[in-house]
């Protein structure tokens, strides 16, 4: 018999026992950093790329993250994974995506992951959920309440208490007595199916010619998984949703999940409702009121794929879907698609690179689609589906210009508001004549409160915001003077706070409360709503009277721009417009187009019925481009020269911009820091004729929420690689101290 010495090393002609290898885990933690952080991964835990861990971080504290990769090696002195942590794995393609976002925007990858990963609170239990049903004979003593609970709990059907009471007519009180006396009895209900799945084919839209067409494209696109994204371009009324719903359906059929994402989703339940007619069931919906445990089974069920369709705001593109099959991007046009706090990102452009990432079609759809959209059309970077006509061949509105100049400077000397109204008489008048045909008016402006300034007609003093250099704007309805920037709210004196007289305060200018007062005065006995986001009532208040617009229950609407976002109104057939000029004053290069697209959408809710529709515009521009282009319906012409407008300054599309801005409370470090960076990048190469630096200067609104802030521009060629040059600019540059801040947006949309 042949035998070995034990000396601890195999002998000849026996294979040694592998060692089990030795990895590493790079974990993102969803802080304010870019750096992976390496961990020992202890021998015997099993781990997977993009799952999240419990890992020590700094002394005394422990962190989740999630693995963004795992390698093999000697860890060394590494600290070690404490655990898994559960919840979902976040995927190869969510990854990318993420790290694709924070070297666009130039964020640390930690807080693109903070967008994405939502850990569900861990003190908090599983809600049980009990029932009511009939369990034994009728009590001894019969009242009609407890006949009528009775009565509404026969079958043997489990219900919920307060269900049960509300179709009983009783209080809670009552139902608790018949337990007691063993007529009904209590029992966990089971877990209740919070997201139904659609039903592809529940009632299926006839579509009109330009519509079919235009779906079996999207279709197509679904069925192909093809990556592509595509313009769907359609005039007011023409039935775009309709469109993508098949593209929906078509996404249901194939067992992928669908994204669509809308600007206010807070406001959009005649949009949820118009999904149930066609699918059967409501689609989730995700954003920042959807809270507790609805939000982490949501969370949850789209990981898991249960969840097929989900309506979100701008944060559902970072959800860790199992599998993405469509993304709709409605009303893409929408300003509030731009993130303007924390990650600088675009919604729009965000979702092209998701549908590239993730290998589904991207639809955006919009009346008013953007210049960068349109452009990116026309080179065929995006197909192009256009619906030129409204479905069911109901006619646009037609729509006139009011000129307010007066005779001398060219208007009619009758079209001028009398006295201190701001409704000018052929306003006025078609108002009258809508509502005696028992149609609806709509009477727009784009500016909340009472008034934009107060002042005092003894000294002149002007009410302003202690922490914004912007003037506080009275709103009438809440007795107060706000700042629409921060926040802050006094209470409305009634002396001057500067010279003490009484009585002497001015409003200055027309907002929507202004307005609601005057119809009140000019229309009396009409039912009228009045509709804007800073009303007390919050979002319950808005579903509700828009619900009651829709149904007719009122004669007037005063609104702001939230009335243009998508609602139809059957009975609405006239639209006026007070101060259509308020947003061509802006210095924002893309003011035109937004007034325009803003104008367009809100003219577009008259004549959506069986009855034809007419828009009136307020302007003292009647000459001006975009005035010129709504009136005459040539809308192909506004974007042609707004576009070559675009192409000879080199602005975005075909150039690119980026923003610093630099605040600090310091109004002089603020500044002192801003021309510090500015020295640093002219010290680099900046003489390549595709890039230019402007600033530093003043931001419009230099403070803001008590920092001073100034902004630094750069503009360049539209191939030149923007993000490097910042960001070896920055690594260059001093850094910021103390309480300086700088933020960096690519391709800003806002320039106050």
């Amino acid at each position: 018999m042949m035998s070995f010495a034990t000396t601890g090393t195999a002998p000849i002609g026996v294979a040694a026992a592998a060692a089990p290898a030795r990895r590493v885990a790079d974990v993102i933690i969803p802080l304010a950093l870019d750096t992976a952080y390496s961990y020992a991964v202890p021998a015997g835990m099993e781990l997977l790329p993009g799952a999240q861990v419990r890992v020590p971080f700094g002394p005394r504290r422990e962190a989740i993250g999630v693995v963004w990769g795992l390698r093999a090696g000697d860890p060394g002195n590494l600290k070690q994974v404490i655990e898994p942590a559960g919840g979902p794995v976040f995927s190869d393609n969510l990854r990318s995506f993420l790290d694709w976002v924070a070297r666009w925007t130039l964020a640390p990858r930690g807080s693109v992951l903070a967008m994405a990963l939502k850990r569900p609170d861990e003190e908090r239990g599983e809600v049980i959920r009990v029932g009511i049903r009939l369990a034994g004979p009728p009590p001894k003593r019969m009242t009609p309440a407890r006949s009528r609970v009775i009565a509404a709990a026969e079958g043997g059907l489990l219900h919920g208490k307060s269900d049960l009471a509300r179709a009983a007519g009783v209080s809670a009180g009552v139902i608790d007595g018949l337990v007691d006396e063993g007529t009904l009895e209590t029992c966990v209900m089971p877990p209740e199916n919070l997201f139904p799945p659609p039903d592809p084919d529940h009632a299926v839209t006839q579509l009109g010619p330009a519509q079919e067409a235009a779906a079996r494209n999207l279709r197509e696109a679904v069925a192909a998984h093809d990556a592509g994204a595509f313009l769907l371009e359609g005039v007011t009324g023409s039935g775009k949703t309709e469109v993508y719903f098949e593209a929906v359906a078509e996404t249901l059929r194939a067992g992928r999940q669908s994204l669509i994402l809308v600007p206010e989703i807070a406001l959009t339940a005649q949009f949820l409702d118009r999904f149930a007619q066609r699918f059967g069931v409501r689609p989730a919906v995700w954003h920042s009121g959807v809270t507790g445990r609805k939000r982490e089974k949501l969370y949850a069920g789209l990981a898991s794929g249960e969840v097929r369709v989900v309506a979100g705001a701008r944060s559902a593109l970072f959800l860790p879907y199992a599998d993405l099959g469509l993304i709709v991007v409605d009303e893409e046009h929408e300003a509030a698609y731009k993130q303007e706090d924390g990650v600088h990102y675009h919604a729009r452009d965000m979702a092209v690179v998701r549908g590239r990432i993730d290998g589904c079609p991207v639809v955006l759809a919009s009346a008013t689609p953007t210049i960068e959209t349109r452009v990116n059309a026309a080179q065929e970077r995006y197909r192009h589906l256009i619906l030129p006509e409204r479905y069911g061949g109901r006619t646009l509105p037609a729509i006139t210009a009011v000129d307010l100049r007066g005779a001398k400077a060219g208007g009619k000397s009758d079209d001028k508001p009398e006295g201190d109204g701001w409704i000018s008489p052929p306003l006025a008048s078609a108002i009258e004549e809508a509502m005696a045909r028992g149609e609806q008016a709509l009477i727009f402006l784009n500016r909340r409160g009472y008034a934009p300034l107060t002042l005092c007609r003894a000294c002149g003093h002007r009410y302003e915001c202690p922490n914004c250099s912007a003037w506080l704007v009275d709103h009438r309805f809440r007795r107060a003077l706000v700042c629409h920037h921060c926040g802050h709210v006094a209470r409305r004196p009634s002396a001057c706070e500067a010279c003490g007289t009484v009585d002497a305060l001015a409003a200055c200018g027309p907002g929507v409360e202004r307005i609601a007062e005057e119809v009140a005065t000019r229309f009396p006995g009409k039912r009228a709503i009045t509709l804007s986001s800073d009303f007390p009532g919050g979002t319950e208040r808005m579903r509700r009277e828009l619900a009651d617009i829709a149904a007719g229950k009122c004669d007037i609407v005063i609104g702001t721009q939230l009335v243009a976002k998508g609602h139809n109104f059957p009975g609405m057939t006239l639209v006026g417009v007070i101060d259509a000029d308020i947003g061509l004053s802006s210095g924002d290069p893309r003011a035109a187009e937004r007034t325009f697209q803003l104008l367009q959408q809100v003219t577009g809710r008259a004549g959506r019925g069986e009855k034809a529709g007419r828009a009136l515009v307020q302007t003292y521009q009647p000459e001006h481009p975009v005035i010129a282009a709504l009136i005459s319906g040539d809308a192909e012409r506004f974007y042609a020269q707004e576009t070559e407008n675009r192409r000879l300054a080199g602005l975005p599309p075909f150039g690119r911009l980026a923003s610093l801005i630099i605040s600090s409370r310091q109004r002089e470090q603020a500044e002192a820091h801003a021309r510090a960076l500015a020295r640093a990048a002219h010290a680099m190469d900046l003489r390549d004729p595709r890039l230019t630096l402007l600033g530093p200067a003043e931001a419009p609104i230099i403070l803001i929420r008590g920092r001073y802030r100034y902004r630094l521009l750069l503009k360049s060629a539209r191939e030149f690689d923007l993000q490097s040059f910042i960001r070896d600019w920055l690594a260059g540059a001093p850094k910021p101290r103390g309480d300086i801040r700088v933020q960096v947006d690519i391709d800003p949309q806002s320039f106050f």
